[in-house]
């Protein structure tokens, strides 16, 4: 019988996502929660694993295309009456129970696993080397002397992420090499850089340049000439979430923005001897850990700035914890994680959490979940040598905060002018929510805290 799979609600209220690319074609057998597509929602990219074992026979999308939650994404052919059902699904239940749980799991993670191993994935035939051949043996043959497809092993696809693959583009590696010499696991972008350093690619110093954005990299006047007159660029997946979310605040919500310079140099001089500290050294605490302490403080004396306005409740909604959302800039548009309840950690444990959500962002495994909610934002511009900037309330918030670069300039110190270490933060919030004296008093206490990270005691 025919079984059609719709695309599941993946979470958070995502209406739609695009299909990245698809992992199986009509005609292949494909087991219970093998991996059919990648998917990209506003959010994230996702794996979805099959609901039923059979045989593909319609793929109603191609990979680019936008899919709406609940429109026909693919049909199989699965033998008998009915589609196969995980194991453990009823057998003596009443009829009612027995199709609630042979029903598949929309969710965006399939029905429940049969079997504690790998979901299993089609197999694709070997378009460079085979599994079994020596690399080293394989890297220096000549182009020529090396198998073509038509060769008949079959190997599996190698395991990675949209982002790892992308990186392995870039150096010209090819991901079937990878694999051979890593094994049945997941390649990571250590793996291809290893990898690309052993046959003598391109130097790690492209590589750093190819991994920046393409706005930061130089291009000379002459680069112009070498394209075509213009490019069109699809708006998809974060960057079409992100411009609707950015013109919903920015109609929505009376922006009111103060900024305030800080002198810096004792937070500075903490975190040098914090680097110093054997014990601590290993958790890498940055200027910018301190300041989302500084900033969980303040909220606690500002409850304005971590509130929500409810429009059809016409209820202003305060929160009395602390999701803090970080901007990161990525591969695939600008995101805002969250450290979940930050006012609880300390400032060892915000270190760690800040490293974790980069890591996890640069990598593109950043979940739905971990970027939902947020009740307060900070946007540290200053990592790219910003001073300072006019940042738009996340929907949902009423507040967030821009920090510019630290940088030594002249400036009045006890009655005379030395060389300080300044920083300008940048205040943006919600004026239906939060007044000016509010706003005002948030930014000189983070401020205070900066200036004379002894404060903090104060506001604890």
């Amino acid at each position: 019988m025919i079984a059609e799979f719709r695309l599941p609600d993946l979470g958070e209220g995502l209406t739609e996502a695009e299909v990245v690319q698809w992992l199986v074609a009509p005609g292949d057998a494909v087991t219970l929660n093998q991996t059919l597509a990648e998917v990209e929602t506003a959010k994230a990219v996702v794996e979805l694993p099959s609901p039923y074992a059979g045989t593909v026979s319609t793929l109603h999308a191609e990979a680019g295309d936008t899919v709406a939650v609940g429109a026909p994404l693919i049909e199989f052919d699965v033998v008998g009456d009915e589609p196969s059902k995980p194991e453990g699904a009823a057998g003596d239940e009443a009829p009612e129970m027995a199709q609630e749980k042979a029903q598949p799991n929309l969710v965006g993670y399939g029905a429940a696993p049969s079997s504690t191993g790998r979901p299993a994935r089609r197999a694709r035939r070997a378009s460079a080397v085979l599994a079994s051949t020596d690399t080293a043996v394989m890297e220096a043959a000549p182009h020529d002397a090396r198998p073509t497809a038509s060769v008949e092993t079959v190997i599996e696809r190698p395991r990675s992420t949209p982002p790892v693959r992308a990186h392995a583009k870039r150096r010209g590696i090819d991901l079937v090499l990878v694999a051979a010499e890593v094994g049945d696991r997941v390649i990571t972008r250590a793996d291809v850089d290893a990898y690309a350093e052993r046959i003598g690619t391109a130097s790690a110093s492209e590589d750093s340049a190819a991994e920046r954005p393409e706005y930061s990299v130089p291009r000379s006047p002459a680069a112009f000439g070498e394209r075509d007159r213009e490019t069109r660029l699809p708006i998809r997946g974060v960057r079409k979430h992100t411009a609707a979310a950015m013109v919903l605040s920015a109609f929505t919500a009376p922006h009111v923005t103060v900024f305030h310079t800080v002198d810096v140099t004792a937070t500075m001089d903490l975190l040098a001897s914090l680097r110093e500290d054997r014990v601590l050294s290993a958790h890498r605490i940055g200027p910018l850990a301190i300041i989302a302490k500084a900033v969980c403080l303040a909220l606690g004396r500002t409850p304005g700035l971590n509130s929500s306005w409810d429009e059809a409740a016409a209820e202003i909604v305060q929160h009395h914890y602390v999701d803090l959302g970080i901007a990161a800039a990525t591969e695939r548009g600008l995101i805002v994680p969250n450290i979940r309840d930050a006012e609880r950690l300390t400032l060892i444990e915000i270190a760690d959490a800040l490293r974790a959500l980069a890591e996890t962002a640069r990598a593109g495994k950043t979940s739905p979940a971990e970027l939902a909610g947020g009740t307060f934002s900070i946007s540290n511009i200053g990592v790219f040598g910003i001073d300072a900037g006019t940042p738009i309330l996340p929907p949902g918030q009423s507040g967030i905060l821009a920090v510019g670069a630290v940088r030594r300039q002249p400036w009045e110190y006890r009655g005379e002018i030395a060389l300080r270490q300044m920083m300008t933060l940048r205040l943006s919030f919600d004026h239906r929510v939060v007044d000016g004296a509010e706003g005002a008093r948030f930014l000189k206490d983070v401020a205070d805290v900066l200036e004379e990270p002894g404060r903090a005691m104060l506001l604890a």
